[in-house]
């Protein structure tokens, strides 16, 4: 049995995406997003206390990108990975892993807007740098929907992949803080991805579970917020 360890809307929600795509067994067990992820017993999953955590085989793992690269090759049958010598394996590696650069200055972002408890811990110069660095990673994978080659819906020429249920996790997430109103290949791109079953099952089911209560989070002016 593979046990999934997840907090609503955080990199978890990948690896649960992809647990769908490969129509594999597994348990799903939904942690808060607070303090009792650095629980004893939570460190000896993910000794950082951070989620997602995942047991298969009688083994541990953390670290989401890892996750999905060793699913992907444990059922090749589903063919969501590249494996090595196949044309698009390079550039699976690439952008699989690309979704945690998104996602890092989305961590970033809730930070500022979301976890920290007092205003004047927040900078509305870190949001506005953050949200724009969010903004170049929108060119990056405008840039790569906008290559003329033949079948280009996916990030791979070769068709649908991890690569698309990671990268579109992460922007997910960071459609909280940029908008991608000018970015039309991408918004393209992530629509249709997003209408798949399997990203809507792995979306939260209630409103309480929900780290962003807000559809969008714009950066702060300095002038209205000391």
């Amino acid at each position: 049995m593979i046990t999934l360890h997840h907090c609503p809307q955080s990199r978890s929600m990948r690896v649960l995406w992809l647990l769908n795509e490969l129509e594999v067994e597994y348990r799903l067990s939904v942690h808060a997003f607070d303090k009792s992820l650095r629980a004893p017993e939570y460190l000896s999953l993910s000794p950082a206390g951070r989620v997602p955590a995942l047991e298969i085989d009688g083994e541990r793992m953390f670290e989401s990108g890892a996750m999905m690269e060793y699913l992907c090759e444990r059922f090749p049958e589903r063919g969501l990975g590249r494996m090595p010598g196949e044309p698009d394996r390079m550039a699976w590696l690439v952008w699989l892993h690309f979704a945690e650069t998104i996602s890092q200055h989305v961590a970033a972002l809730t930070q500022q807007h979301i976890m920290l408890y007092d205003d004047a811990m927040r900078s509305p110069m870190v949001m506005k740098l953050e949200a724009a660095r969010l903004r170049k990673c929108y060119g990056a994978i405008e840039g790569r929907l906008s290559t003329p080659v033949e079948n280009r819906d996916y990030l791979l020429t070769s068709g649908f992949s991890a690569c698309d249920i990671a990268v579109g996790q992460a922007v997910y997430m960071a459609r909280h803080f940029a908008r991608t109103d000018d970015f039309p290949e991408l918004e393209k791109w992530y629509g249709a991805i997003t209408e798949r079953d399997t990203f809507r099952d792995a979306l939260p089911e209630a409103q309480s579970e929900l780290i962003y209560q807000r559809p969008f989070y714009p950066p702060w002016e300095e002038s209205s917020h000391g």
